[in-house]
């Protein structure tokens, strides 16, 4: 599923009248044509307004103005257009307060290359920054309502792209429980042992009282392991997705590797 695919942005098109769209035949902005689509003419109409405001902000990489266009509930479907340059990240802290606790390390992989930001090392406001510089889409696994937030308090900066926080996406796929118990689920394996958030804060007392760089070596591998697999998480979720909606419909393939494959 693309951006491109979507006509529910446009005024009057929920769902159920998009998949009437799709099960015309219209599968993309370009094929619409309002004489034979099933929307009737005022509501075809916004349509083809849309199309033309969309498809300028598309080839300008617009994000944000789908962002707005869209229902939360599908900014998974920005997924496959902006892919390359997502930034998946993850923090680890001491505790689940922003107002007590501290941020110890956040990991970003974007383009293929994985960084690790350390308190009293590099972690910094302008560092960060940098990280999230120019991205076109943000995806987590619960960073909403955690990730984004404590950044956001702990340092003077705005995380402000389009945010897909997979938690929602897979709850709608029935994968529930935390990120470790999904990626079971779905085969995604990982190298090291197992550690949980109470490990991560042990790691980093371990290291930040005693010194012990093995401790911080270990953290910053589990940090990094997180956000790694959202990459892979993410190309299931939205294939999954796409076989739901427009895949079911048209029997289109989706366009995102299948790390399962």
């Amino acid at each position: 599923m693309r951006i491109e695919n979507s006509f529910v942005p446009a005024e009057g098109v929920g769902e159920r009248r998009e998949r009437s769209v799709w099960e015309s035949g219209i599968l993309t902005w370009e094929e619409f044509d309002p004489e034979r689509s099933p929307l009737g003419p005022k509501t075809g109409d916004r349509v083809e307004s849309f199309v033309a405001e969309a498809l300028e902000r598309l080839d300008d990489g617009d994000a944000r103005y789908f962002r707005d266009r869209f229902p939360a509930s599908e900014t998974w479907r920005f997924y496959e257009n902006f892919r390359g340059d997502a930034a998946f990240f993850d923090i680890e802290t001491t505790g689940l307060e922003s107002a007590y606790n501290s941020v110890t390390t956040v990991s970003v992989t974007r383009n293929g290359e994985t960084t690790t930001l350390v308190r009293g090392q590099d972690l910094t406001a302008p560092a960060l920054r940098e990280l999230f510089a120019g991205t076109p889409l943000v995806v987590s696994f619960n960073g909403k309502q955690f990730d984004v937030p404590f950044l956001e308090d702990c340092f003077d900066v705005s995380i402000d792209a389009p945010h897909l926080d997979l938690m929602y996406p897979c709850r709608r796929i029935d994968l529930t429980g935390g990120l470790k118990s999904i990626e079971k689920a779905v085969g995604i394996d990982r190298d090291r042992p197992d550690l949980s958030g109470r490990d991560a804060v042990r790691l980093w007392h371990r290291y930040a009282r005693d010194g012990d760089d093995d401790a911080l070596d270990t953290l910053v591998s589990y940090n990094r392991d997180d956000t790694e697999n959202l990459r892979n998480l993410a190309d299931v979720v939205a294939n999954r997705l796409h076989e739901e909606s427009i895949g079911a419909v048209a029997g289109e393939p989706a366009g995102v590797p299948d790390p399962q494959s």
